[in-house]
């Protein structure tokens, strides 16, 4: 396993080119390591220490950040489409303006992030936590959200068209001028507490 020195001396080494693709940095202790603006497709995070880390602006399509710790990690601007983040912890990360379309975010715990006017588009959110997450002005259309914890969260201006919120927790969001339109919203929990039975809501 690679220590926070050998991958500092190899992004160093390469710095030039900004390109680290295909590394292996699996079960790395890199907290708060520097890799701002890089190219990182199809590396391999999993199980990595990356918490405080500044990941800001770098393309992370493909890349595996499978249980990776990303607590407070800065992953505004970044590319992370089709990349695999199931089970990853995002306590409290930067995502703002981040491209999520198509990435496996099964079970990962983005509490408290910000995801303002990120894109989550086709991204597979099963059973994540977005517990008070700011998710304003998002596009999240077509993705997954089936028994997602999306308690408190910020949707203002969010875009949730063709989402499947299937047992979703919205209880006491923020939907103001949330676009839901064909949305599956069966045994959803609405901001009220309510439980919505039918398939399929429009609110305009």
């Amino acid at each position: 396993m690679r220590s926070f020195a050998d991958v500092q001396e190899l992004i160093s080494s390469q710095i030039t080119e900004k390109c680290l693709q295909q590394q292996d940095f699996s079960g790395c202790d890199l907290q708060g390591i520097e890799l701002k603006e890089l190219n990182l497709s199809g590396a391999n995070f999993r199980g990595a220490n990356l918490k405080f880390a500044n990941l800001s602006g770098s393309i992370l399509t493909d890349t595996d950040l499978s249980e990776a710790d990303l607590t407070q990690a800065n992953l505004s601007h970044a590319d992370l489409s089709y990349a695999n983040l199931c089970g990853s912890y995002l306590w409290r990360s930067q995502c703002s303006y981040s491209n999520f379309w198509g990435a496996s975010l099964c079970g990962a715990d983005f509490t408290e992030a910000d995801l303002s006017y990120a894109k989550l588009i086709e991204a597979s959110l099963i059973e994540a936590k977005l517990v008070r997450a700011n998710l304003q002005e998002a596009s999240i259309c077509g993705a997954i959200l089936l028994e997602a914890d999306l308690t408190e969260a910020n949707l203002n201006g969010a875009d949730l068209t063709w989402t499947n919120l299937t047992k979703a927790n919205l209880l006491n969001a923020n939907l103001w001028e949330t676009k839901i339109i064909y949305s599956k919203l069966r045994d959803t929990i609405m901001p009220e507490g309510t439980i919505y039975k039918p398939d399929i809501m429009i609110i305009n």
